[in-house]
């Protein structure tokens, strides 16, 4: 995250059975779990569908379709002592290879080498506030699936 810095950044709804796959996350600074759907930075010159592509690619070796945008969400948060602000633009897809609805939990890759985790979660444990899903307006363009 870099000071006084809005990120053009794009992010994906899997869906499966009132679930959506989300990746864990932690705030060093504050130690608050939250989880985020996958998806990551879009580059200069590329169009946020491209990047989507690229980034499921790259995270969790996925191929997507039946992309479909749902729409964008403006995210002023704090992680780690710091304000962050995001521009995200959101979609709906699908795995292409459907074994991926079936793994309740597996292992993305950062395009740092870092590992995380990324999982099934109930839209319902969110929308009760059981769990944290960042960013925050997320949930209203959910229901729109």
């Amino acid at each position: 995250m870099r000071k006084g810095i809005i990120r053009p950044l794009v992010i994906c709804i899997f869906h499966n059975k009132g679930s959506i796959l989300v990746a864990k996350g932690m705030d060093p600074k504050s130690g608050g779990i939250y989880y985020r759907p996958i998806g990551g930075g879009i580059e200069y010159g590329e169009r946020s569908v491209d990047a989507l592509v690229r980034e499921v690619k790259e995270e969790i070796s996925a191929e997507i379709n039946r992309i479909r945008y749902l729409g964008t969400v403006e995210n002023i948060f704090t992680f780690n002592g710091e304000l962050g602000h995001e521009i995200v633009q959101v979609y709906d897809v699908a795995f292409v290879d459907q074994s991926f609805y079936s793994i309740s939990k597996f292992t993305g890759i950062e395009d740092n080498g870092v590992e995380f985790e990324i999982m099934w979660k109930s839209i319902e444990d969110f929308q009760r506030g059981k769990f944290r899903l960042v960013p925050e307006e997320l949930l209203d363009l959910i229901e729109k699936i």
